[in-house]
């Protein structure tokens, strides 16, 4: 049987779930290989942390992309989040014109902000790039921040109801060239979810949930590493969607009822096996 095979492209941190940290358990729990590529390695995540390490790992991706091109391996997905630097943006580039295939799945989570500010990392070149990169996913995956710098639109003015919302996701699309998925949509009170453009349909769908009143960290890594999984296994974008949303909802529920600070993410282990028994494309 088939293994399928995602390259993550994200960082590492030894403490505080996120990034490759829950992409390679929820997809390996998923039934897919994850072959991560570290961005950099961290001894903690940037939220609510002091006095973290950081080792950039720039030159290492190219040294591995290098190989991995030479071993002739292939990827049913390429998954990237979050990246340090304008060189990294380019080197994904480059790794999609070596690694992609016609039935590649590229999905781009253009990770910048959050609550209407850039993370302090991010340069206007750095959020230029990403938005360069996101033209190249078949799926992308922005929060509300995300989606107003990827439109040039001051945070402020974007729309609140559904109405302007799927305007907004139908602009993200590029005239309905690739799938969209905005996170942290909430369509009523006490509900939250996602908003998706399928491409392959030309359909717009509201995903929702009940909404857990906590704050977490890492919850946008979840999110899209179970829909990448999803996807490679074969899901449309709304089911894929969907798994996503409800598990995200799961963890909520037992990280809060744990009591566990915000800065440790959420309490996905013990819930992995609700990922197991998807189909195979």
């Amino acid at each position: 049987m088939l293994i399928p095979r995602v390259a993550a492209i994200h960082d590492l941190s030894g403490f505080g779930r996120c990034s490759l940290t829950v992409a390679i358990p929820v997809l390996s729990a998923m039934g897919v290989q994850c072959c991560p590529l570290p961005t950099a390695f961290l001894s903690t995540h940037t939220g609510g942390f002091e006095g973290y390490t950081f080792l950039d790992l720039t030159d290492e991706m190219e040294k591995a992309a290098a190989h991995w091109k030479g071993l002739g391996l292939e990827f049913q997905a390429v998954y990237s989040g979050f990246l340090g630097s304008e060189r990294q943006i380019a080197l994904v580039e480059r790794f999609l014109r070596d690694f992609r295939r016609e039935d590649t799945v590229v999905v781009v989570d253009p990770v910048m902000g959050d609550e209407g500010e850039v993370y302090r990392t991010y340069t206007p070149a750095m959020c230029r790039g990403m938005k360069r990169l996101a033209r190249e996913a078949d799926v992308i995956t922005p929060n509300l921040t995300e989606a107003a710098l990827l439109l040039d639109l001051p945070y402020e003015t974007m729309p609140a109801d559904e109405e302007g919302l799927r305007r907004v996701v139908e602009e993200l699309s590029l005239e309905g060239k690739r799938s969209v998925v905005l996170t942290g949509f909430s369509a009523a009170p006490g509900s939250t979810g996602a908003l998706c453009f399928d491409a392959a349909t030309g359909e717009l769908e509201s995903i929702q949930a009940p909404r857990v009143e906590r704050e977490f960290c890492g919850t946008g890594d979840v999110f899209a590493s179970v829909l990448t999984g999803a996807l490679v296994q074969g899901a449309s974008l709304g089911e894929a969607a969907r798994r996503s949303v409800d598990f995200v909802l799961e963890c909520a529920r037992l990280t809060a009822a744990n009591g566990r600070p915000m800065r440790e993410g959420v309490d996905f282990e013990p819930l992995l096996g609700l990922l197991t028994g998807g189909r195979h494309a």
